[in-house]
């Protein structure tokens, strides 16, 4: 599979996994492609923490609410800190959504699925700080994302999508 393949193959899955456990050495490779993203001024505000003990993936699914994923065999929590790189300006929020979507698309090149949930880790219901808490993750880093991963029951569907022209153009935008 090549880039534009994974891109272009890739889909929020939120259907059943399979019971077949991802090796950490798949895990590693998918962290790996998230640090590998780019950072604003180099600040490196994205952590990520690998979930595969069943044990540990009960305890953070069991706080989500409503219920997601909760047939997967693993899982990456994404966590950020909230570092000032330039001219008083906080990069945190693009740093950890090019580490997601790298990690998106390794997941689909190894031939697993996933979704990135964010929305309501991050609510005001606090579940990311509790998950955070079940994590042990110190106070200045925030959990903002959970990824499950895991090998899919069912096909993942494509979206409708609005045709490249009605979303891009060239040299300016397209007058009424």
């Amino acid at each position: 599979m090549n880039v534009f393949e994974a891109i272009n193959s890739r889909r929020s899955y939120r259907g059943k996994f399979k019971d077949t456990p991802v090796p950490r050495e798949d895990l590693v490779k998918i962290m790996e492609a998230g640090l590998a993203a780019p950072s604003g001024c180099n600040k490196q505000t994205t952590s990520l923490i690998a979930v595969d003990d069943p044990e540990m993936l009960s305890k953070l699914k069991g706080v989500i609410d409503p219920p997601i994923a909760q047939t997967a065999p693993a899982a990456i929590c994404v966590l950020t800190r909230r570092i000032n790189a330039y001219r008083d300006k906080c990069f945190a929020v693009q740093d950890y959504s090019a580490a997601i979507q790298n990690m998106l698309l390794a997941i689909v090149e190894l031939g697993y699925q996933s979704c990135w949930y964010e929305g309501h880790i991050t609510d005001d219901d606090g579940i990311g700080k509790v998950m955070a808490k079940i994590l042990g993750v110190p106070d200045d880093y925030d959990l903002v994302c959970f990824l499950p991963v895991g090998i899919a029951e069912d096909e993942a569907k494509m979206p409708m999508k609005k045709s490249f022209e009605e979303r891009a153009w060239f040299n300016s935008f397209p007058a009424k």
